[in-house]
């Protein structure tokens, strides 16, 4: 059902009325719009590709402008974003246009992870909405928001199949993001080969479970022209800023050899087709989509992750003061639980900390008392050796004693007789 059908049909309860005169508030819509060209537009617009396949040209193909564009290198060890803000205006209508880049995205020999940083990134970027949208003092009429709201992933055009890590990510951030997949330098490869490689891309998306944006429907004004701009999804597109001369007028395309690749020609690539869809038809569409589907199921899961919801077990309404209360005392719960946990096994340490000191000093006691015994041994015995020893000493002053006397008395009983002998002679020599 149209969304203007819903509108027609009157709620139950509610009692119409017919004006008798003109009251003014016909113009509320005048009113919306004269507000939002004060305040201004804010578009994000994030490019997934390999390093060199285009994605800084055809962003500056489809707002004619030049962005700053930064060379990057096929050997960057991770993949990095790299968001860029720019303030355009058009007529009297201004626009923040975010450019975020892949740097050196699949340019990694391990690619298992290449995916990750994106994902990180929109989060980061949700979360930041988030906390704004749970400050008490709210600012987001003028928060600058940075949540991606069209995600361009450029498929390489090989003409075959779509690369494994083309898969994963864009299975990864389906739930993230609007993707709008399209096939990057589509005059590489000629019509038939391009029709088929759609085709293709579109079967393994649907088999692999991959949801992309899906250009609305529920608009009347819209739904014919996205209809059929829903069938030539992936849009092969062709990036020039060069102008080529092409009859009486100058045109931007890419000059080959063998001929001109037109970037407006419809008959050359889709480059036109993304355009109006992305900017001039469904713009508004995507910043919806990304508020209402993305960061809704985003901001779902945080709070609940949080322990808020809407319903009590019996389904009943469940406000957010006693939720913030349930939650209040269920924290309050796992703290006591945790204090009396922490408590007891601060109790426990003590006492095995009690019971090795015991032990320690019982072995210590014990230690000692070996040590005393060793001691008082040690000393027993050196005393028997000492007595010993003095018993040797006494025993040997005994005998030197003894040898001592003796060796007087033979030193006496020699010189005795040797006197005698002496005074003889004395005797013989006076006589004669």
């Amino acid at each position: 059902m149209a969304s203007s059908d819903v509108a027609r049909q009157p709620d139950k309860g509610v009692r119409p009325l017919s004006l008798a005169g003109h009251v003014g508030f016909d113009s509320l819509p005048d009113q919306l719009v004269n507000k939002s060209i004060c305040q201004g537009f804010c578009f994000n617009i994030l490019c997934i590709g390999e390093t060199g396949i285009g994605k800084s040209t055809l962003m500056d193909t489809l707002f004619n402008t030049n962005f700053e564009n930064f060379e990057s290198s096929h050997f960057e060890p991770q993949v990095k974003l790299r968001a860029q803000t720019y303030d355009l205006q058009e007529s009297n209508v201004r626009l923040r246009l975010t450019v975020v880049n892949t740097v050196g995205f699949g340019d990694q020999m391990n690619k298992q992870e290449s995916y990750q940083p994106v994902v990180d990134y929109i989060d980061r970027q949700f979360e930041s909405y988030l906390q704004e949208e749970l400050k008490i003092k709210r600012s987001l009429h003028n928060y600058h928001d940075s949540r991606v709201h069209a995600c361009l992933y450029f498929i390489s055009p090989s003409g075959h199949s779509l690369k494994s890590l083309d898969l994963v990510t864009m299975k990864k951030l389906d739930s993230k993001v609007n993707i709008i997949p399209v096939i990057a330098k589509a005059d590489t490869i000629s019509k038939s080969e391009l029709h088929k490689f759609k085709i293709k891309i579109m079967s393994e998306l649907v088999s692999n479970g991959v949801q992309i944006y899906q250009f609305p429907l529920d608009d009347e004004t819209v739904a014919k022209v996205n209809t059929t701009m829903n069938g030539h999804l992936p849009f092969a597109v062709v990036g020039s800023t060069e102008e080529v001369s092409v009859g009486n007028k100058m045109v931007k395309a890419r000059q080959y050899p063998w001929g001109v690749v037109q970037v407006e020609n419809e008959n050359h690539c889709d480059f036109v087709k993304l355009r109006e869809m992305l900017i001039c038809v469904n713009m508004e569409d995507l910043r919806e989509q990304t508020h209402t589907r993305h960061y809704e199921l985003y901001r779902r899961c945080k709070l609940e992750e949080m322990g808020f919801k809407d319903t009590d077990p019996d389904s009943k309404p469940f406000s957010l003061q006693e939720t913030y209360e349930a939650k209040r005392n269920e924290f309050m719960g796992e703290l006591q639980k945790k204090e009396e946990e922490m408590r007891q096994m601060f109790v426990q340490r003590v006492k095995e900390k009690e019971a090795e000191l015991k032990e320690a000093e019982k072995e210590l006691h014990e230690k000692f008392d070996r040590l005393k015994k060793l001691h008082q041994d040690e000393k027993k015995k050196l005393e028997e050796k000492k007595k010993s020893l003095d018993d040797e000493l006494n025993t040997f002053k005994q005998k030197k004693t003894a040898a001592e006397l003796l060796q007087n008395q033979a030193q006496q009983a020699g010189a005795l007789p040797h006197s005698r002998g002496t005074k003889r002679g004395k005797t013989s020599f006076n006589l004669s």
